[in-house]
């Protein structure tokens, strides 16, 4: 899907020349044919895939209902197996960062799936080693900021004979708290939220906000506003991963406004799951006329064939942004970032002097 196509060249150009910051995407979902095929080759282990033709890939990866989505995400992080293999995947973040002009990014991470759920042998040492070198070299070469968001991968808590299992989120955040100096900044909880509610890992969440983590849980996308209501109410959220399903909820889109709760909305990613079947029914830009403080993400990019630049252009194709409008939804994100207050303050004076001068030259 390339909404560009219907773009015009001036404001396609406005969207890619905007600095940018992105506040949902999944590092493991960063990983493109490509990056899947090099890393299969490396461990020898291509029967994985299911081919070794890159358009073949290609077409694997195309989105076709969310079983085959988890299929191909659980696939691809098998194929993350040493400290080199996860410096070589955030290093390629960098360089695609670099490519579409995002100047800081905070990339969702799952650590429990590689060190307990997948059996490969890594310890947190070791992801915390790749993750360093990989967010050092690109920061050296592009001049890139990247931060960490650590996920508890909910349905692993919620055993299929039913129960509460706290494991996965207590040892999610004990990695998060550990990693502060890494450059963990905000504590998530993500997968399929359908049978898996926010509420009973309140316990992980006060803590990391006693911490000083964020708490960015995903909510409000495969569940309905109770997911949300959840998520503030007992989660003390932060910002909200998705969290368009409040638009059902009245009230609860008050409560998000008055407490300029912000939605980190991923508006591909949300038609492919048919959570709305078409752009022009996304609430995007009733949720922004509502005062509801959102950004725009691209959550999985190779797996929902977009990208950030992409999304901008969603916003302008479908729903009539402008170049200030555009700026202004691109500006929140800098603003709601978990950026030390130094670099947010030095992120936003350099988005400001940008805008300023591709107004005047408009």
């Amino acid at each position: 899907m390339n909404r560009h196509a219907i773009l015009s060249t001036e404001i396609a150009d406005f969207i890619h020349q905007m600095p940018k910051a992105e506040l949902h995407i999944h590092l493991e979902g960063t990983i493109d044919p490509e990056a899947a095929l090099e890393l299969a080759r490396r461990h020898d282990c291509t029967e994985r895939l299911p081919s070794t033709d890159l358009a073949a890939l290609q077409e694997w990866y195309t989105f076709v209902d969310f079983p085959h989505f988890v299929q191909v995400y659980l696939t691809i992080s098998d194929l993350l197996r040493t400290p080199e293999d996860f410096a070589y995947i955030v290093y390629r973040c960098g360089q695609d960062m670099a490519a579409q002009n995002i100047r800081y990014r905070e990339l969702t991470f799952t650590p429990f799936t590689h060190t307990d759920y997948q059996h490969k042998g890594l310890t947190i040492d070791d992801l915390f080693e790749g993750l360093d070198a990989g967010r050092a070299a690109a920061h050296a070469d592009f001049g890139v900021e990247m931060r960490w968001v650590f996920d508890i991968p909910r349905n692993l808590s919620f055993p299929r004979h039913g129960g509460y299992d706290p494991y996965p989120a207590e040892r999610t955040l004990a990695y998060a708290l550990a990693g502060r100096d890494h450059g963990v900044v905000g504590f998530g909880l993500g997968g399929f939220e359908v049978n898996a509610p926010p509420e009973p890992f309140a316990h992980a969440f006060d803590r990391a906000r006693q911490e000083g983590l964020l708490s960015v849980p995903h909510a409000g996308e495969t569940a309905g506003p109770a997911s949300v209501w959840g998520a503030v109410e007992t989660l003390h959220a932060d910002r909200i991963g998705h969290g368009v399903r409040a638009i059902e909820d009245p009230t609860l889109l008050t409560v998000l406004r008055d407490r300029q709760i912000p939605l980190e909305v991923n508006i591909t990613s949300n038609v492919c799951l048919h959570i709305f079947d078409h752009f022009a029914m996304h609430p995007f830009p009733h949720l922004d006329r509502m005062g509801v403080k959102v950004t725009v993400n691209s959550d999985d990019p190779p797996l929902f064939n977009t990208n950030l630049c992409t999304e901008y252009g969603v916003l302008a194709a479908e729903f009539g942004y402008d170049r200030a409008g555009l700026a202004r939804i691109a500006r929140n994100a800098f603003e709601v970032s978990g950026a030390a207050p130094s670099l947010k303050t030095q992120l936003l004076a350099e988005f400001d002097a940008w805008l300023a001068t591709a107004m005047e030259n408009a």
